[in-house]
């Protein structure tokens, strides 16, 4: 199992979750900061500086999920997980693939008041200021002295902090780029991420057990969320549990339209963007019959007519991924009543909804769109169109 501490940068996730492990049996601290420090010594410049925060790169979302699979097998029990995650497709994208792995997740959100918020980051950056100086200005030791972390416990991840862009914003060293920030510049990069944290909160506390730490320290934080660990109040997160392929798939997604000709997309909680009804078609499956099945599995709603194919598109294999055949099949228009019928599983899709081309260009990823984009051509035209990697062949 995993608790995953989230919060704002200075909400006390760290110490907290330092505290915790000492209340949790056969529980390990797991700090995700450690993996992208690594990955300023694996990837080359120009791919850290593409991003502003080593989270925006995927082969950190990925080593995320595989790290905690491989200290889990070798290891059992609990892992702590003091991190904040404050894109949505993030969350989906890491606690899929964590429960693709059959690990369920409880999340934690530490909210303390605002005003109290700011004053732990004000104090945090006057504790590390003259720590900083003599240290001419080397963060990560300013950060790990000011909060009482030895240099063996903070390689270990058993408590203390690196990067600004990890768990809570008190290292030494600036995003992925490896460039080194002093305690005013860390303070900063906590004050500017206040405002993204507030915009993620809608999601965040339907998502997680909230714990008000304002008026607690950090060992009176732990015993709070041990106890809710222990009496369920705190419950694991439901994700549909959806095992990664091993081989190339067959799928097929089925689109839905209204009376605008806006097509219907779903908001899938186990992986990030948005995407079309529909999945993989099982062993001795009709494609088009796939589709429907997923529709009524999905939606609730059943539809009265085998789909229309529109599109084949050949996904190439791009590793870990196997890639595959996908079919985009037209399920014709729901009226209002239809509509209003649709009930999604929550454990696998979060909401729905009715979008025109363009707004589909900003919740599809790329590959997606693209299907999309040839698929409403072809239902133009009355045709079916091929594709190899979203390009129409032949």
């Amino acid at each position: 199992m995993i608790v995953w501490i989230n919060g704002a940068f200075g909400a006390g996730k760290t110490t907290t979750a330092g505290e915790l492990v000492d209340l949790i049996p056969n529980s390990t601290l797991y700090d995700p900061e450690l993996i992208g420090a690594e990955l300023r010594l694996l990837l080359p410049p120009k791919a850290l500086d593409e991003v502003g925060d080593y989270q925006d790169l995927p082969i950190w979302r990925r080593l995320v999920v595989d790290t905690a699979a491989a200290m889990l097998t070798q290891l059992g029990g609990v892992l702590v997980v003091p991190m904040t995650l404050l894109r949505q497709e993030y969350r989906d994208e890491i606690f899929g693939g964590l429960a693709a792995r059959r690990i369920p997740v409880r999340q934690v959100l530490l909210r303390p008041d605002e005003t109290i918020l700011r004053s732990r980051i004000a104090s945090r950056e006057e504790r590390e200021r003259p720590l900083s100086e003599a240290n001419g200005t080397n963060g990560t030791n300013a950060a790990k002295a000011a909060n009482g972390v030895s240099g063996a416990n903070a390689a270990s991840g058993a408590t203390g902090a690196s990067g600004p862009a990890g768990a809570n914003g008190v290292g030494g060293v600036g995003g992925v780029t490896g460039r080194v920030l002093d305690a005013e510049g860390r303070g900063r990069w906590a004050y500017d991420h206040i405002e993204p944290y507030h915009a993620a909160l809608e999601w965040l506390e339907t998502d997680a057990f909230v714990v008000d730490n304002g008026p607690l320290d950090p060992r009176q934080t732990a015993h709070r969320i041990a106890e809710a660990l222990r009496t369920g109040e705190a419950p694991v997160c439901e994700i549909v549990q959806t095992p990664e392929p091993t081989a190339e798939t067959l799928a097929a997604g089925v689109l839905l339209f209204d009376d605008q000709d806006r097509v219907l997309l779903v908001d899938p909680t186990y992986k990030p963007g948005w995407e079309f009804p529909g999945g993989v078609v099982e062993p001795g499956e009709a494609p088009a019959r796939a589709g429907m099945r997923e529709v009524t599995e999905e939606l609730g709603i059943t539809l009265d007519r085998v789909p229309r194919l529109l599109v084949v598109d050949w996904e190439p294999p791009r590793p870990p991924g196997y890639g595959g055949l996908r079919l985009l099949f037209d399920g014709g228009r729901l009226d209002g009543a239809e509509a209003g019928r649709i009930r999604l599983p929550g454990e696998e899709l979060r909401c729905w909804r009715f979008v025109g081309e363009r707004e589909a260009a900003q919740l599809l990823p790329p590959n997606r769109y693209e299907r999309l984009r040839w698929a409403l051509r072809a239902r133009e035209r009355g045709v079916v169109l091929n594709l190899e990697a979203g390009v129409p062949v032949g």
